[in-house]
């Protein structure tokens, strides 16, 4: 049985499939007329976001607040921009949505009132790194100590393994989520998630919300 420090975990073969339908599912159960919607950057959020994509129709967008959990500090056509990723694989292909809001370096004091205004997330979309960070909360970095009442700042990664500057959102913002779901894929990432089944500090095991889902393939879960 896989177990995880705090939520559940659903050993899927299709992750994006499965995160396409759990983003569907929080739509249709949503608690009021809007929808506040925390994306990611990555591969594996790619392949989120384009199976997402294929679906597309079944939401209305209309209504659909898109957030940033996280952001690289490099100009929004930069290649390595998870706003460039957001727009491409998802945003590009839904028409249009009722807001966007990427995030900007240069000014977390904005993203904090933004986030203070809107109130609770419905879904946060979170990935995981072979070192155990999740958004740009790094193993190490002072963002893990945020002060309370922070809800977005500057981050970058003590051991520069992950290149660039950062903004994130802080563990006490992903907590007012009432879902953050977790994708995790490849063999890549077996080791790390077993070190976060057995106990492991890792940023990402720190995560909580009203409800966590760990979706993770059979590679990353090492069920292969």
């Amino acid at each position: 049985m896989t177990a995880v420090p705090y939520g559940t975990v659903r050993v899927v073969a299709d992750v994006p499939y499965a995160f396409a339908g759990t983003v569907l599912e929080a739509f249709a159960s949503r608690g009021g007329p809007r929808f506040r919607l925390v994306l990611s950057g990555g591969p594996t959020a790619r392949l989120c976001y384009e199976r997402l994509a294929e679906v597309a129709a079944a939401i209305d967008w209309s209504v659909v607040d898109v957030l940033m959990g996280d952001e690289r500090c490099v100009p929004p056509e930069d290649p390595d921009a998870n706003q460039l990723l957001v727009r491409s694989s998802l945003l590009e292909k839904t028409g249009p949505v009722g807001s966007f809001h990427p995030m900007s370096c240069e000014d977390p004091a904005s993203y904090q009132q933004l986030l203070e205004n809107i109130g609770a997330l419905d879904l946060v979309h979170l990935g995981m790194g072979p070192d155990g960070h999740t958004a740009s909360l790094f193993p190490g970095s002072d963002a893990l100590e945020a002060p309370p009442g922070t809800l977005a700042l500057r981050s970058s990664d003590p051991d520069e393994r992950n290149p660039h500057d950062r903004m994130t959102l802080t563990l006490e913002a992903i907590s007012r989520a009432r879902l953050a779901v977790f994708t995790v894929s490849g063999p890549s990432k077996r080791e790390v998630f077993r070190a976060l089944c057995t106990g492991a500090d890792l940023p990402a095991a720190r995560v909580r919300a009203r409800e966590v889902l760990w979706l993770v393939d059979p590679a990353a879960a090492g069920h292969d």
